[in-house]
């Protein structure tokens, strides 16, 4: 709760301070519209690795697998556009981050390894395969 807490207060706080430097830099119109810009692009940027993840994801589901990654990736990119809707440059910067596939790959698997439990065999199974064996009376017949 209190990380949630921090979070709401942290990112409108650097948000407007970082757009607050960038306007004295280059103006607050120019400013304006720079994040108008990155918001438009990074959801026409989305859309399209959205498409992506979802032709990929249905590949896999041809393939007679399951696409775990590309739900994870589905749901980075949803996030994604989420941050680039936001106005502000940080979450733009992470918005964009989260659209690029190699980037996007290395925060995924970094999330991954970092929440996952790996479990040991504790010997309690023995794994096997079954063969069924054919009478003879069934081959004559």
């Amino acid at each position: 709760m209190n990380r949630l807490l921090f979070l709401i207060i942290a990112i409108p706080t650097i948000e407007i301070f970082v757009m607050i430097k960038v306007g004295q830099n280059i103006g607050a119109l120019n400013t304006v519209l720079l994040i108008f810009f990155t918001a438009i692009v990074g959801i026409y940027f989305a859309k399209i690795e959205g498409l992506n993840t979802l032709r990929s994801g249905l590949y896999n589901l041809y393939k007679n697998e399951i696409p775990i990654f590309e739900i994870i990736s589905g749901a980075s990119i949803a996030l994604a556009a989420l941050f680039l809707i936001i106005p502000g440059f940080v979450t733009d910067t992470l918005g964009f981050f989260l659209l690029i596939p190699f980037t996007r790959k290395i925060f995924i698997n970094f999330f991954i390894k970092k929440g996952s439990v790996v479990k040991k065999n504790n010997g309690d199974f023995i794994e096997g395969e079954i063969i069924k064996e054919k009478n003879k009376k069934e081959d004559d017949l």
